[in-house]
């Protein structure tokens, strides 16, 4: 398995926003994203200035049904 980087939420957010999804809603610091061609793919992204951990991160791929080999992919173009 590949390793994870540690990345700021800003970065996933542009990520996350480049695969297809868009935002939906905010409630504080949390956002919430839809993908635009499948509604079952749903993602709360806690939006703070910290770094995302790698569980986060894990947690926030595995919501949005993304594989960890097309999220690092999907990294190196952007």
């Amino acid at each position: 398995m590949s390793i994870i980087p540690i990345l700021k939420a800003k970065e996933v957010l542009q990520l996350l926003l480049s695969l297809g999804f868009k935002v939906i809603s905010q409630k504080g610091s949390h956002i919430k994203l839809i993908h635009s061609l499948d509604a079952t793919r749903r993602v709360i992204l806690p939006y703070h200035s910290k770094d995302l951990k790698r569980g986060m991160l894990m947690g926030v791929l595995k919501q949005s049904k993304i594989s960890v080999e097309e999220f690092l992919k999907a990294l190196g173009k952007f």
